[in-house]
């Protein structure tokens, strides 16, 4: 496994200076060249040509030191590769320059966010489901991103939804056991193991996972709809237990403070009958209509 290494390097606005003067240079060599042939009207050789060739040489190192030049923005780091071989990065923002032999790859540290599609997969339950997550991911090791994998960006990629796909797996939908994590309950601690799971499958790359976080959850088309009148079920039965507990509380609310109160002395069956009444009112669905009675509940 690669290491990155930050390597110095010089500012472009020192070498410069040393680059015109090796085209000024060149360039007077030349003069000279064309002075001495006009005035003695003969070209003697070796003596002749050596401004000349002086010349061709200033040029061609003048060309060399011109290719070692690159900028840099921040948060940008240059990969240097000297025939084959890692010689380090740059990361240095501005004007630089380095040997002209080296190869200088580029790579961006910025943060970039991964949208990943919407894949159709199997809960923990193997009911099929919809599910799509967001990686917000960096490069924090350009000699791991260059060298240990073949392209860290299609790397990121596949990796990330290879997460996702065995993330689903792991985790039911809703309705878990007791104090199960779901992947709809439990959205902080499935957002941690996502990201703990892809920065272990990242790293690899010298890829830093920031964040991970769902950003589509629904059951597949096929089962949407029935799991659907499951969900409106349970909502109603979970009402319905609300208002008879309710309504149990009520009742016996009112039959302690009559009897307390000695407002009337009802025996057991008209307490049942009166538990009815109440009962019927407290959950019944529409509104009760009341009825008087003339006589008496024996007769």
């Amino acid at each position: 496994m690669n290491r990155e290494r930050q390597v110095f390097t010089p500012s472009g606005w020192l070498i410069l200076p040393i680059n015109f003067a090796l085209f000024v240079g060149g360039g007077w060599q030349i003069y000279r060249f064309a002075v001495g042939a006009f005035e003695t009207q003969q070209v003697n050789w070796p003596e002749s040509f050596l401004p000349l060739i002086y010349a061709v040489l200033l040029m061609l190192a003048a060309s060399f030191v011109g290719f070692g030049y690159f900028t840099l923005q921040p948060n940008e780091g240059r990969v240097l590769i000297l025939f084959g071989a890692y010689r380090g990065t740059a990361k240095d923002s501005g004007f630089r320059w380095t040997n002209p032999l080296n190869t200088k790859k580029l790579i961006s540290l910025r943060a970039r966010n991964l949208n990943g599609e919407k894949l159709k997969v199997n809960d923990k339950r193997g009911n099929p489901i919809e599910i799509a997550a967001v990686v917000v991911w960096r490069v924090d090791d350009t000699a791991q991103a260059s060298f240990d994998v073949d392209n860290y960006i299609e790397y990121v990629e596949v990796q990330s939804e290879s997460a996702v796909r065995h993330l689903a797996n792991c985790y039911a939908y809703d309705h878990g056991e007791g104090e199960e994590i779901t992947l709809r309950s439990g959205v902080e601690e499935v957002s941690s193991a996502l990201q703990k799971e892809l920065q272990q499958r990242l790293g690899k790359a010298g890829v830093q996972v920031e964040e991970a976080r769902l950003t589509h959850l629904a059951y597949a088309p096929e089962i949407a709809g029935a799991m659907l009148r499951r969900q409106q079920a349970e909502a109603i039965i979970d009402a319905r237990q609300k208002i008879v507990h309710g309504a149990v509380s009520m009742v016996e609310m009112a039959l302690r403070d009559l009897a307390e109160k000695e407002v009337v002395t009802l025996d057991e069956e008209r307490k049942a009958t009166m538990v009815g009444n109440l009962l019927v009112v407290l959950c019944g669905e529409t509104e009760a209509q009341p009825i008087i009675n003339t006589g008496t509940l024996y007769g």
